[in-house]
């Protein structure tokens, strides 16, 4: 069966190579703004999720197994999307500094053949160390930030400001390998 990815993240791409050789890439064109946060994060990434693999089900040419992911940063119940500009970027570091944060993943897989649609989620605790104020503009100049929810990528320059993480590190990257590959199976995909 086709698989597609429904995203253009680099990080995504090379983490889903892990478990499928073989995959297409449709990037969603999908309108993230029109998911509102009421509270729940997990409901928020699913969500998000599953519109971004709805959009691409109407590209797609064939039949196909389309995943839709997307990430976000959470802290005192405030959802950290991709910064803007460098000051939001700054303010997302500066909040994330020497506290504890929950990253969730949303996944929805859809088969076109079958019309059978699941979404789940990931959640990860995340703690940074306390960051001074030149580690954070030094980070943030880096351009790194601009791209990741919660302006930063652990697998990248940020990954030293992680203190302790609990639960799966892949989920903090983008994409949740072990919640996937159990979603794919349950779909019939090996």
């Amino acid at each position: 069966m086709n698989i597609i990815l429904a995203s253009a993240s680099i990080r995504r791409q090379e983490l889903l190579k892990r478990l499928v050789s073989d995959f297409e890439i449709i990037v969603s064109d999908f309108d993230e703004d029109t998911i509102k946060f009421y509270g729940s994060c997990s409901e928020y990434v699913m969500n998000l999720s599953k519109g971004k693999a709805l959009d691409v089900v109407k590209k797609a040419e064939k039949d196909s197994i389309i995943i839709g992911c997307d990430t976000i940063v959470s802290i005192d119940n405030r959802v950290l999307g991709k910064p803007k500009d460098k000051e939001e970027a700054i303010n997302m570091m500066e909040s994330l500094s020497g506290r504890k944060h929950e990253v969730y993943s949303g996944i929805t897989i859809i088969n076109t053949m079958t019309k059978e649609v699941v979404s789940d989620f990931s959640c990860t605790s995340v703690e940074f160390s306390e960051l001074s104020k030149e580690e954070i503009l030094r980070y943030v100049e880096s351009d790194e930030p601009y791209d990741k929810a919660g302006a930063y990528g652990i697998q990248g320059k940020a990954g030293v400001f992680v203190k302790e993480i609990h639960g799966c590190y892949y989920n903090v990257v983008g994409l949740p390998l072990n919640k996937l590959r159990g979603m794919l199976k349950k779909m019939g995909v090996n």
